[in-house]
């Protein structure tokens, strides 16, 4: 009998230590349902600033371009440009550590049982410092809007006093055909019974035997005089051309195609060249300013006959004159 009073009593402990256990199970249960939760708002909260964060990324990224297309286009807003170039990587330098705290802190919660109010105060300070940054990303965004006005104005300025400089040339290149019909007129007239002398477009043939002897850079006593009288003519007309017009009496000496070798001028370069400075001196001594006057060898490198016959050879020696713009 007193066997079978203890195996009783026995039975009558263990739905004791069941509902004990079961107890602690649902604390263990609540506890572990409660820290789930907890991760849940972290993860949410911490995505959130993530989002912000990349947004943020982005929007350097796009200020980083303009900054590079607008370098090099002012002188005078080069300072700006470069301090705001600064303010900006002082700004990404920024928003590179504030992400390097994100995520060392984003470990620390990983492992944590819950919120812990230092963890709080970090996010809150994150979260200043984020719209601190936006605010300073605002600035620079409103100066470089103003940066590309200024640019914007630079560029229409720009464009007006180019066309007005084409205006100006265009009157002046204008001006110069005129006084260079003039002069060209004159001396047609003056030289129109002279052989070996015409008017080819806008220059004055001269043949050469008609100012020098072969091969000789020496000018004849006529050629000294056909010289002289287009000094006069120039003359004239360089009192009538504005000071402000810029030109020059260009003299292009041309050989035929005969080689020459001589002590004197071992290729045809230097004949042609010599004949166009003899002339180009002879027009200084007449009263021709030297700032006008400019003297070209050609040798027989731009011929106006590609024949071989004694006339082509002819026609391919001579001096010409143009009346041009510097």
């Amino acid at each position: 009998m007193r066997r079978r009073g203890v195996r009783n009593n026995g039975l009558d402990a263990w739905p004791g230590y069941v509902d004990a256990l079961s107890t602690l199970l649902m604390v263990i249960i609540f506890v572990l349902l409660v820290f789930v939760l907890a991760q849940a708002f972290l993860s949410v909260a911490l995505n959130g600033r993530q989002s912000a964060l990349d947004k943020l990324t982005r929007e350097m990224s796009q200020l980083n371009q303009l900054l590079s297309m607008e370098k090099g286009h002012s002188h005078e807003l080069e300072f700006s440009v470069a301090s705001l170039t600064a303010q900006r990587n002082k700004d990404l330098a920024a928003t590179t550590a504030l992400t390097a705290e994100l995520t060392g802190d984003t470990a620390k919660l990983a492992t944590a049982d819950k919120l812990s109010a230092d963890s709080q105060s970090q996010v809150t300070l994150l979260n200043q410092q984020l719209a601190e940054l936006q605010k300073q990303l605002a600035a620079i965004t409103q100066a470089l809007d103003i940066s590309q006005t200024g640019l914007k104005d630079r560029d229409i300025k720009i464009t007006d006093l180019g066309n007005k400089l084409n205006l100006a040339l265009a009157d002046k290149v204008e001006q110069l055909k005129r006084y260079r019909s003039e002069f060209f007129g004159r001396l047609s007239q003056l030289l129109a019974n002279h052989p070996g002398i015409r008017v080819v477009g806008d220059r004055f043939v001269f043949q050469s035997e008609v100012l020098f002897p072969p091969g000789s850079a020496e000018m004849s006593q006529a050629g000294r005089e056909q010289m002289h009288t287009l000094a006069g003519t120039l003359k004239q007309i360089a009192a009538e051309i504005p000071a402000d017009l810029p030109w020059i009496l260009r003299v292009d000496g041309h050989a035929d195609r005969q080689p020459i070798s001589n002590s004197a001028f071992p290729t045809n370069w230097e004949l042609s060249s010599a004949r166009a400075i003899t002339v180009v001196k002879l027009l200084m001594a007449d009263g021709i300013k030297p700032q006008n006057l400019a003297a070209t060898g050609f040798s027989q490198y731009q011929p106006l006959d590609d024949g071989t016959s004694p006339e082509a050879f002819a026609r391919n020696r001579r001096i010409e004159l143009r009346l041009t713009d510097r």
